[in-house]
Formats: C-alpha cells, sequence, structure tokens
C-alpha cells in the first residue's frame, strides 16, 4: 500500500507544473496591499522594495513553465512584518498579461481575474 502511494506521489511531482490549474481570486478580493501593487505594476512602480521587479525563477514548479525573463514577482506589504513577509504577486509576459497572488511564499498560487 505505501509503495503504491509513493509511486502515485512520483508521478504528480513529475507532471509538468502546466497541469496543474491555479485557483483564481478577483481582485476584489485580494488584501488591499495586493491591489495596491497591482497598481504600482500596471504604472510601472515606484516600487518600495529593491528586489520588486526581478526575475520569478519558479523553481517551486507551481506556475506553467515558461521561458526564463518571463515572470516577474513584486512583494505585497504585509502590516506588523519586520521584512518583506511571505507575500507576493508574480506576472507573467510583456506587457503583464497574467498575474498570480501568492500568502504563502510561492507553496501556492492564485490566478489574478483582472
Amino acid at each position: 500500500m505505501m509503495r503504491r502511494l509513493l509511486a502515485a506521489a512520483a508521478l504528480l511531482l513529475a507532471l509538468p507544473a502546466a497541469a496543474f490549474q491555479a485557483s483564481s481570486v478577483a481582485v476584489a478580493e485580494l488584501p488591499p496591499q495586493a491591489r495596491e501593487t497591482l497598481h504600482l505594476i500596471d504604472a510601472g512602480g515606484p516600487f518600495p522594495y529593491r528586489k520588486d521587479g526581478v526575475t520569478f525563477q519558479n523553481r517551486e514548479r507551481r506556475l506553467p513553465e515558461q521561458p526564463r525573463g518571463y515572470y516577474r514577482e513584486y512583494t505585497v506589504p504585509t502590516p506588523g512584518s519586520r521584512d518583506r513577509g511571505a507575500r507576493r504577486i508574480v506576472s507573467g509576459g510583456k506587457p503583464p498579461a497574467v498575474f498570480y497572488y501568492t500568502a504563502d511564499h510561492y507553496r501556492s498560487f492564485q490566478r489574478i481575474q483582472r
């Protein structure tokens, strides 16, 4: 039984990220800080964190596979956090055509419906 479960888990991990569907979230359902970050992305900045706009590597393979440089990440401030916190928006394409929100530092994503 355990061997079959491990084999099934290995098979799931081998699937490309594009095989997984991210849940979606409407802009109005996002925290206010995420909505402000979207506004800054649309305006082209200025961004409050020096790492905003850097290439998101997608090492976790949680988003559909794309060429290097396709994804960019932006900090969503977390009230009370002393650092950048865990929340991010990841955009893809030029101009950004797709947006994802993560509240748990890339463990899961929701596609932002605009």
